[in-house]
Order: C-alpha cells, then structure tokens, then sequence
C-alpha cells in the first residue's frame, strides 16, 4: 500500500518536473527543488530517472546554466480548447489553492493545462489568465477576506476519508465549547467564501462541521454508512435552511445603502429588502442571538435603525444611554 502511494508520488513529480523543463525552457536544481517542493538532491535523482527512461533531459553548465530539454520534445497529454484552458487558469489565479489542501495538485494541474495547449496558444492562454483575477485577499475598502487555516495533516485525513467512504474521527473544538472526539460519516465537502465545512452524519443525525475547528482527524478502516450518490448542492441547501430556522434572531432593519454591505457581511443571512420611503433601505436579516444584532447595528451608528423586536431596540437605547452619561460630564483628571 505504502509502495504504491509513493510510486504514484513519484511519477507524478516526474510528469510536473518535464512540464516545468517544458514550460521554462532551463531551470536550475535548485528552482525546480522550490517548485516541486523537494530536496535539490530528490532533483537530482528523478532528472538522472528521467534520462534513463529516455526523457532527453540535459544539463547545461555555467552561470546561466541549468536543465533543459532537446527541442521538439512533448508529452503525451489530453489537449484542451482555448477558453476550457483559459477557465481554469483564472481559477488558479484566485484563492481556490487553498480549498481543501489542494494547493500542490492545483499547481501540478495548472502545469499540464498549460502544457496541453497547441504551442501557438499557450502564450495567448497565459497572458489572458493574467487578466482575470478572482477572489483577491482585500476588497475595494481594502478589507482582508483571509481564508480560515486548517492544518495540513488534518485537511488531508478529512479528505481522504471523505472521498475513500471511510469513517473519519475528528477532534473537534465547537464554538464555547471544550473539544472533544468524536466519530462520523462523512458525506462531502464545502467551501463557501473562504470557509470549509465538512458535511457528515453522526449516529444518523445531520452534521456540519467548520473544517477550522478541527483540531485533528483520523481516517478509520470502517466503511462510513452513506448513499453511493449524493447531491451536495441540494444537502447544502436543506442545511442552511435549518440553520436558519434555529433559535436565530431575526431583525428589521432600515439602513443607508453606503452601509448595506457592511450589515450584510455581519449577518448571517438577509430574508427580504425593499426601498424605503426616503432613500433608505429595509431589510430583514438574521443574526446568530440578540448579542449579535446588537453588536452588528452598534458599529453602523445612526446609519441603521433597529425597527424590531422591540427587545433589541430597548437594549441599543440603554447602551447608547450609557454611553451618553458616561460622556455627558466632564473629563476627570
């Protein structure tokens, strides 16, 4: 089992280690050792590999020096049309790297669609992708949207499980709450705006699980108990309503549209909208518990009015009380 992983490892480096030699034109050791994400001496080896199964890799001494392959030389891979091509190098040029450990393989992948390609296009592919950006780190108010880490380890034994069909057991730390293990059965995984969960099952009940708060996780030999085929865009949706159908609260809210984006990107989801009748908009939105809509509508200020419940705009009246006597003297020395 382990000889064969590694052997698939391995000729996998070999693939991406031409197709770079390809790509580039020259590479030293030590570049190819950055990108592949080994050793210069594993370079080494797998380049002599190469040359003794063929491949017609040379090296090329002197300063500018380096490994390269004799002109004309191609591999054997499934082509692509231009815009297939083109998608997924956009794709890679945004965040979906880190979208369930995947960065190495999306960079491995990204390789061989380049190097798929007829050559004419292969420029043209590469400079259009440079065009297209998605999801970037900052917005245009230049706030981080930084994805949420998990440890490599863990990310690869929830995958793993996750797509073998294999119990899985996590250490899982719930928000206010100490972690502890527990057992599931893994359905699939989602990603949704920089946020992983895992979709499971635990002793038949539903589970959504924030892959953040996974502290570690083992792949169990027990075949997970799940149906053959799954539909996880509809699970999700099944899911996020009863989320949403919990103890949740649910506000009105009228608020300047400058600072729509702002309420929204607090709450958790947004029920209805409408104009109002001066410029302002109404809009009924859920938040986690009453702490949370207070907090949420306390940093727009003025800019947005709790309608209702009643409860919540009794208790942004007694803080901002609170805050108008604190004030409302003067400063002590």
């Amino acid at each position: 089992m382990y000889f064969g992983t590694f052997a698939r490892m391995r000729a996998d480096r070999l693939v991406s280690l031409v197709l770079l030699l390809r790509r580039h034109g020259r590479m030293t050791a030590p570049a190819l050792a950055r990108e592949l994400e080994v050793s210069t001496r594993t370079v080494l080896r797998d380049i002599e590999a190469l040359s003794t199964a063929g491949v017609p890799v040379y090296a090329e001494r002197g300063r500018h020096g380096g490994f390269a392959l004799l002109p004309g030389f191609r591999t054997e891979l499934t082509g692509l049309n231009h815009d297939e091509a083109l998608a997924v190098l956009a794709a890679g040029s945004g965040r979906g790297e880190q979208a369930f450990g995947l960065g190495s393989a999306l960079a491995s992948a990204l390789r061989k669609v380049v190097d798929a390609l007829p050559e004419g296009h292969q420029a043209t592919a590469g400079d259009a992708a440079q065009r297209l950006l998605i999801e970037p780190e900052t917005d245009l108010l230049s706030r981080r949207t930084a994805a949420e880490e998990v440890p490599g380890t863990t990310m690869v034994e929830v995958r793993r499980a996750v797509l073998a069909g294999r119990k899985l057991r996590i250490h899982y730390a719930a928000a206010d709450r100490a972690p502890q293990w527990r057992t599931v059965d893994p359905i699939g995984l989602v990603t949704v705006r920089d946020r992983g969960y895992l979709l499971a099952t635990r002793s038949g009940a539903d589970r959504t699980y924030r892959l953040s708060r996974i502290l570690a996780a083992e792949e169990l030999p027990e075949p997970a108990e799940r149906p053959d085929r799954v539909d996880l865009d509809r699970i999700w949706r099944e899911r996020c309503a009863a989320f949403l159908s919990d103890d949740q609260m649910t506000v009105l809210v009228r608020v300047n549209p400058e600072r729509r984006e702002q309420l929204l990107n607090t709450a958790l989801a947004v029920r209805a909208e409408e104009p109002d009748a001066d410029g302002r908009l109404r809009l009924e939105v859920t938040f986690q518990d009453a702490r949370h809509a207070e907090w949420a509508l306390w940093q727009l200020d003025t800019d947005a009015e709790a309608l209702a419940p009643q409860s919540l705009r009794a208790a942004l009246r007694d803080r901002a009380a609170a805050i108008a006597a604190c004030y409302g003297s003067s400063a002590g020395v």
